[in-house]
Parts: structure tokens; sequence; C-alpha cells
């Protein structure tokens, strides 16, 4: 059974596929995130601009987030293209009704064309009424000119609007930077603020008129980061490396400004080893030291259609305990961990989507409390290995494994063993990302 991280997208279509819902879509799907929609208006769109725009009845939004919200529930939330002030007011009672978490706000006034695309009194209602419920806002240039009412020039000024957009009460501004003057030299730089202290995020200028959904890509590919456990300034890095590789592989279609590329970013191997290093210390800011065996752990995360251990990557010398907490002794690298590497490749052959492991240690304690959250948790018992079988390095795994996922012909949470002769009794903990997985240990933890 999947259980995914799921991302709620609120705001506009695109006809034309570039931008908006449309684009939310393809960003949360590359992340790994299950995507929901609540349609706030409908844009006749091509590559040249907006033609038309109808709005869609407040109470129609009304239906659909309160639809979606009664049933599926997310675990970020996405604004775009919130026309009117009715809009905007009905997604802020939701996310007070449904205590929502996570809420990205992307500030879209207007569209690469130029067309207004909100409404001043639904801007208005956006800063007293949205912002301060937000995780993130993330306006370009032209927005947090609007939104702090002064000019932009250069990264001290991007500093200053941030500091100004902060005090309408949202917990973290990201200033996209790609409309500052003489970015061709300097290259294009993000800058984050949390009501005290700046990061800033650069790459290099690609020179391209195909830049449509670079913003909506920014704040989906955030939204799901957070989703996935990461904080904002690990959020802010991910989307920027994206966005930049998006804009890279842009798509030259139609006459006017063509679409970015995001499909091209589904975990490529430096992706891999960033979401192990973001999960890691994800482990490292707790004190899980008690989760950790006597034979020391490994997080491992596989390729798209690994086929060997050389497609999966690890922790060299393995996640230990150090004192109450946890240490890593290397950056991850394929090839890295093969006990872990053979779980993960036996369930690869029965669901290609649970690319990520995790061993901690086993206790009835550990087991029960898994249970008691709602984990789905089954077993292998190593006395029933085939005894020809005995002895041959990570066929044990191998076998185990496999004999749970053909009983069950599902993914269970936890697969355990209590041990054998010269074995330790182990958890693992799977998941279709490493964060993903970190997640469930953290909050297995959390109720021990």
């Amino acid at each position: 059974m999947v259980r995914p991280l799921k991302v709620l997208c609120i705001g506009g279509s695109d006809s034309g596929g570039g931008a908006g819902i449309q684009a939310d879509l393809k960003a949360a799907g590359a992340c790994g995130c299950y995507a929901m929609t609540v349609i706030t208006a409908l844009t006749a769109q091509n590559t040249r601009g907006v033609q038309n725009i109808f709005p869609v009845p407040k109470k129609f939004i009304v239906a659909q987030l309160d639809s979606v919200l009664s049933d599926i529930g997310p675990d970020a939330v996405k604004t775009g293209m919130l026309l009117t002030p009715g809009a905007v007011d009905v997604v802020v009672r939701a996310i007070v009704q449904y205590s929502l978490k996570n809420v990205v706000v992307d500030p879209v006034m207007t569209a690469k064309g130029g067309r207004n695309m909100m409404r001043d009194t639904a801007q208005r209602a956006v800063v007293r009424k949205l912002m301060p419920l937000a995780s993130v806002v993330t306006p370009n240039i032209p927005e947090a000119e609007s939104l702090a009412g002064m000019k932009i020039r250069s990264v001290v000024e991007m500093k200053k609007a941030a500091a100004v957009i902060s005090g309408t009460g949202v917990k973290y501004v990201v200033i996209k930077g790609g409309h500052l003057p003489c970015r061709k030299n300097s290259g294009s730089i993000d800058i984050v603020y949390d009501g005290n202290e700046f990061c800033e995020f650069s790459s290099e200028w690609i020179e391209t008129k195909n830049t449509h959904g670079t913003g909506c890509t920014f704040a989906s590919v955030l939204a799901a980061s957070l989703a996935q456990g990461m904080n904002v300034f690990q959020a802010a890095g991910r989307a920027k490396k994206i966005v930049t590789q998006s804009i890279e592989q842009s798509l030259d279609v139609g006459r006017g400004h063509g679409p970015v590329n995001v499909s091209v970013n589904k975990e490529p191997q430096h992706e891999c080893l960033y979401l192990l290093q973001t999960a890691v210390n994800m482990l490292k800011e707790k004190r899980c030291g008690q989760l950790i065996p006597e034979v020391q752990s490994n997080l491992v995360y596989a390729e798209t259609g690994a086929v060997k251990e050389s497609q999966i990557a690890g922790f060299p010398g393995r996640i230990i305990r150090y004192y109450d907490g946890v240490h890593v002794a290397a950056n991850p690298e394929f090839g890295a961990s093969q006990h872990m590497a053979h779980v993960v490749l036996t369930v690869l052959k029965h669901d290609s989507s649970y690319r990520s492991a995790m061993n901690i240690k086993y206790s009835k304690s550990i087991i029960a409390t898994c249970r008691r959250i709602g984990l789905a948790v089954d077993h292998f018992d190593r006395a029933d290995e085939p005894v020809k079988k005995i002895g041959r390095e990570g066929f044990s795994l191998e076998w185990g494994v496999n004999r749970v996922l053909l009983r069950n012909r599902m993914i269970p949470d936890i697969i355990y063993d209590r041990g054998g002769w010269g074995k330790e009794p182990m958890v693992r903990v799977l998941g279709r990302s490493p964060v993903e997985v970190v997640q469930k240990v953290l909050t297995i933890l959390k109720y021990l």
C-alpha cells in the first residue's frame, strides 16, 4: 500500500500547459509527491500571453476545497493565482478550518505577457489575511516591489524588501532574483529570509526566452520539499537547482515564451545524494541514538530503475550512534551499502516507487509503537530460510523481504526479523524517498 506525501495546489489553469496548475502538477510529481488541485480561475493562454480569464465562482472554489480537504488532506499547500478577494477569503477560511500546515504563497500578480492576474483588492487581502498564515511567500522582483512598496535593483535592496515583507507576519520570505538588472554577469541570485538571517542561492544565468512557468515550478517544488520534511532553506535550495535545470532543458514550444521542462528532474544521481544528505540532517537534529542497532544503521536510496548495488546510494561507514544522537563519517556515495542495497533491490522488483530504506534497532516496544501509530508491519523468521542458502552473503535479506512481499502483495512500512545465529534482530523502514523514510523513523521515536 502506497501512502504518498501530498501537495494541494490552489491556482489558475493555464490552457497552454506551461504555468499555473499544470506546472504545479508536473513539479510536485517530479519531486515524488501526489498533487491535488483547486482551480480558482480558467485562462485562455498560450506562449504569447493571456487572452482571457474566467474567475471560478466563490462557491465552487469552496466546494473544491471542502471536497479535497475533508477526504484526502495535504502535507503542504501551494497557492498561486488568486484573482479576487473572494478567492483569497475562502482559501484563508480553509487554512484555518482544516489547520493546514506548510503553506507556500506564490503571489502571482502578472503573467509573462503582462496580463494582470490579481486585482488590487485581492493583493490587499493576500497581505492582510493570507500571508500571516503562510510558512513561505515566494515573490519575484516585480511582485516583491509591489508587496514592499519600493524599487529593487540589487541584492541589498532585495534584502531590505524581504525585511519589509516579513513584517506582514509570514514566517519566511523568498525573493527570486531573475529580474535583477545586470543578471547576465552576476548570475541569478535568490534570497531567503527567516526574520533574522539571510541566505543566498545563486546559479549561472541561462540565456533563453523559454522561462514560462518558473515561478509556479519553484513554489511547487518548495511545497513538495516541505511535505517531504525539509526545512525552508533546504527546500529553497532544492527548488533553485530544479528550476535552473528546468530552464536549461526548456521547451521551444509556440511563438512566444516556451515553458520550462521540469520533467527532466526525476531524481538524477546528484538529486539522490542531495536527498540522502537532507534526510540524514533531519536525523542529526533529533536525539535518535536509541534507535541505532549494535551493527549501526544505514539509509539508502536507489536511482530510478536501479538493478544493481552500484546504483544504490548510502553512507560509507554507516550511520553510528554518538551519545544520544547520530553521526556519519562521510557524505553519501553510490555503492556504499551492501545489506540495505539488497533490501531495496528486492523491494524494487515488487514496486519501483519504493526506492529507500533504513535499518533501525529491534525491540518489542518499537514494533508495538509502529503498529500503534498506524504503520503497516510484517516480519520474516530466519529459521524458515532454506538450509542450502544459509550463509550466502545477502541472500537472507533477499529471501526474507521477498517472502514478506509475496505473502502480502503490498509494500509495508516496516519489515522486521527477530534475528538468528550470529544475526542481530533488525527493523527495516521502507519508503519512496529517504526523507519519507526518516519521517517514519522520527515518528516512531516521537511515540516510543
